[in-house]
């Protein structure tokens, strides 16, 4: 007999929708992002990201007693335990982002409430999580620099507490706001590659450290994460120096050869990706605070090229990528600096999976040989 599927599949799942959720609201035909209903541009202009977390967290805005109690367990949870700082240090040289997968997976182990699978013990989990990832990227980066582990500062929000563990600096008020604003945009994105994984692995009751793990490495996958860091190569390929000239014969001749130009399209925009917005003026601002904008006009004679070329729309990794070198990040570390602000989303994601849980069992369309195949004995094969 025939096997056949009741409808046809879609290649990645393209527009098919897998669950309801009320944490991230898109419309890619307008070029909306919301999340909770709080449209990102209020939320970029006017919110924090201790403030976004809640938000994604408990459905509304925290009251300022709330928020305030948020920073203190926040704060209390920054310090990675002793284990984690040796298990770090032990590492052989590896891209940060295999370091992440290993190190969150091993913050488990030293997390009493780990395996606590009341909804108390699943948020105070994420808000642990969410404190550690910051603390994790910028002390492996600057110990891989060759500095120093520094310890978290208690009187600093999330973002100005990781650039100052990274550089040992404590950052200007715009360094700090430009990357706040930087979590904020990256916080959450629907049921993007990674956060479907994340919540697959709910799904099963695992705990929430398993889940996020399944999360970071889908995030490492090139087609989903280190877009960003892909521009920013290019950027650097291309060097300060370039003429005008030399950008429009690189750009097009890797159009000409069926090329992507990293940092453009999007599999739910059809309009300008919101986030790609705030991050293209943050650029520019901080190009402007440090006396070089050559980043930035290199940036901006790219995106003329692909936009009239192409019709493509620059995404939230283009401009990410010289607002992160302006704030002295290190390429290696751009893709988890993402993982850095979306596992307040992942959190958000698996909590509400637990919430009203079905473990999710899709199913394949089959596409092999016919049923029946008759079975051959190995002599006459």
């Amino acid at each position: 007999m025939d096997v056949t599927t009741e409808a046809p599949s879609k290649a990645g799942l393209e527009d098919v929708v897998a669950a309801s959720s009320s944490i991230c609201y898109l419309d890619g035909a307008r070029g909306v992002l919301a999340y909770r209903g709080y449209d990102i541009h209020d939320l970029a202009d006017h919110a924090t990201f201790e403030e976004v977390c809640f938000l994604l967290w408990h459905a509304r805005l925290p009251t300022r007693a709330e928020l305030g109690d948020l920073h203190s367990q926040l704060a209390d949870a920054r310090a990675l335990p002793e284990g984690v700082l040796r298990l770090m240090r032990s590492l052989p040289p590896a891209p940060a982002m295999d370091a992440l997968r290993t190190l969150v997976s091993a913050l488990s182990h030293y997390d009493p409430g780990a395996n606590d699978m009341s909804p108390e013990g699943r948020q105070r989990t994420s808000v642990r999580l969410t404190a550690q990832l910051g603390s994790i990227v910028s002390t492996y980066g600057r110990m891989a620099a060759g500095g120093g582990q520094i310890a978290p500062d208690p009187a600093l929000g999330q973002a100005a507490n990781f650039l100052y563990m990274l550089t040992g600096q404590r950052p200007s008020a715009l360094a700090a706001r430009a990357l706040d604003i930087a979590l904020i945009l990256h916080a959450d994105h629907e049921f993007n590659a990674s956060t479907f994984v994340a919540r697959v692995s709910a799904a099963t009751l695992t705990d929430v450290h398993s889940a996020i793990v399944g999360g970071i490495g889908a995030l490492k996958g090139p087609l989903h994460g280190g877009a960003n860091a892909d521009v920013m190569h290019l950027l650097l390929e291309l060097g300060q120096d370039v003429t005008d000239q030399k950008i429009e014969s690189v750009v097009r001749g890797k159009l000409a050869r069926k090329e992507k130009i990293p940092g453009f399209g999007h599999r739910v925009y059809r309009t300008e990706d919101p986030r790609a917005t705030h991050l293209r003026a943050m650029s520019e601002e901080l190009g402007r605070s440090t006396g070089n904008l050559r980043w930035f006009q290199i940036s901006q004679r790219i995106e003329q090229i692909v936009k009239g070329e192409k019709k493509l729309n620059a995404n939230v990794d283009f401009y990410s990528a010289t607002t992160y070198y302006a704030l002295g990040i290190p390429v290696d570390l751009f893709t988890p600096v993402f993982a850095v602000s979306r596992i307040s989303g992942w959190t958000a994601h698996v909590l509400e999976q637990y919430a009203n849980n079905r473990l999710i069992r899709p199913r394949a369309d089959y596409i092999g040989p016919s049923y029946p195949q008759a079975y051959v004995p190995l002599d006459r094969r």
